[in-house]
C-alpha cells in the first residue's frame, strides 16, 4: 500500500515539471520573438459628395481662366507678329535711306573731284589758248538724238534680270535695239553680250558677227527667250567686252541696257574699274564709246525698291559721261 502511493506521487511531479518547462519555453519564445505592428498598404479617403461637387466647380473655374489665359496669349502673339513686321519695314526703310545717303556721298565726292580738275584748268587756260579755241572750228557732230552714232562696230549689254525679262520691258527693249540698230544703217561688226559678259550665240564668242539683214532678224529673234543668270552690274559685261574687242583700229560703241543697280554694288568701284580698263588716249579720248539706256521697270514695285533705279541713272549717267557717251532714261517701258 505504501509503495503505490510512492509511484503515484513520482508520476505527479513529472508531469507538472514537464508542464513548467513547456509554459516556460513559450514565454520565452514569445519574449526573443520581434513583434511588428501591421502595415498599412493604402489609405482610401472617400469624401463625400459635398466635397466631389467643389472639386469639380474649382476644375471648371480653371479651365475657363486658361481659355481666358490662351485668348491673351494669342493676342498677344498677334501683337508681337505686327510689331515684327513694323521693324522689318523700319529696317528696309532704313537701308533705302542709306543706300541713298551712300550714293548721294557717292557723287559729291565724284563731283567735287571734277569740281577740282576743272577749276585746275579753268587756272591752266591762257589768253592764248582762249583766242585759239575761239578761232577753231566746231568739230562735226555725228549724233543722232544726241547719241553719237560715229561707230563702225557695236556691241549690247543687256539686263538679263528677272526684273527686265518677265515684264513688259523686254518687249519695250527688243523695239530699242531694233531702232538702234536702224540708226546704224550698215556697221563692221555686232556682238550681243548679257551683263555679266555672256555671250548670245558662243559661236561667235570671242569675235565679231557680221552685220547682215539675217543677223540682225536672228539677234532679235533669239532675244525673245534670251535669259541667261543676271547680277544687275554692268560692270562684268562691260569689263569683258573692252578687254575682248578693243582695237586701236576699230571705232567701237558699247550700248548698255538696263533697269536697276542693286544697292550692294559699290557705284564708285564701278566707275574706277572702268576707268582703268577704258583708259584715254594721248588725245584724250576712251579706247571705247559707252551709252546707257534706262527702262523704269520698278517704277511700278513698291518704293522700298526704287532706290536702285536711282542708282542705275546715277551710274550709268556718269559712266557715260566720263567714256564719250550719252545716257537715255526712258519714261516707260511699256
Amino acid at each position: 500500500m505504501r509503495r503505490r502511493d510512492r509511484e503515484s506521487d513520482s508520476f505527479t511531479v513529472s508531469f507538472l515539471d514537464v508542464a513548467s518547462c513547456g509554459f516556460g519555453a513559450m514565454i520565452i519564445l514569445l519574449i526573443i520573438t520581434k513583434i511588428n505592428d501591421p502595415v498599412t498598404l493604402e489609405i482610401v479617403d472617400v469624401p463625400p459628395e459635398g466635397r466631389v461637387i467643389e472639386l469639380q466647380e474649382s476644375l471648371f473655374a480653371i479651365r475657363g481662366e486658361t481659355t481666358i489665359l490662351n485668348r491673351e496669349l494669342n493676342a498677344k502673339h498677334e501683337q508681337l507678329s505686327a510689331l515684327t513686321d513694323r521693324v522689318a519695314r523700319l529696317r528696309r526703310d532704313l537701308n533705302d535711306i542709306e543706300g541713298r545717303y551712300q550714293t548721294t556721298t557717292e557723287l559729291s565726292d565724284e563731283t567735287t573731284d571734277e569740281a577740282g580738275k576743272l577749276a585746275i584748268a579753268q587756272q591752266s587756260l591762257t589768253d592764248e589758248m582762249q583766242r585759239l579755241l575761239a578761232n577753231s572750228p566746231a568739230a562735226e557732230n555725228n549724233a543722232v538724238g544726241g547719241v553719237p552714232v560715229d561707230s563702225e562696230y557695236i556691241i549690247f549689254i543687256i539686263d538679263t534680270s528677272g526684273s527686265m525679262f518677265n515684264n513688259p520691258s523686254w518687249n519695250k527693249m527688243l523695239g530699242v535695239i531694233d531702232n538702234t540698230l536702224d540708226v546704224y544703217p550698215e556697221v563692221k561688226g555686232i556682238q550681243i553680250m548679257n551683263d555679266m559678259g555672256d555671250y548670245m550665240f558662243n559661236s561667235y564668242a570671242g569675235k565679231w558677227m557680221p552685220d547682215t539683214p539675217s543677223t540682225r532678224s536672228r539677234i532679235i529673234s533669239t532675244l525673245r527667250n534670251w535669259q541667261p543668270y543676271s547680277n544687275s552690274s554692268p560692270v562684268e559685261g562691260v569689263t569683258r567686252a573692252i578687254n575682248t574687242f578693243y582695237s586701236p583700229d576699230k571705232k567701237i560703241s558699247i550700248y548698255v541696257l538696263g533697269d536697276d543697280f542693286q544697292p550692294g554694288g559699290s557705284i564708285r568701284n564701278v566707275l574706277q574699274t572702268i576707268d582703268r580698263i577704258n583708259v584715254e588716249d594721248a588725245n584724250g579720248n576712251r579706247l571705247v564709246r559707252i551709252h546707257g539706256i534706262g527702262f523704269p521697270v520698278i517704277f511700278d514695285f513698291p518704293q522700298r525698291f526704287r532706290q536702285s533705279v536711282y542708282r542705275y541713272a546715277t551710274l550709268m549717267r556718269e559712266m557715260t559721261s566720263r567714256n564719250g557717251g550719252t545716257f537715255v532714261g526712258l519714261n516707260d517701258f511699256r
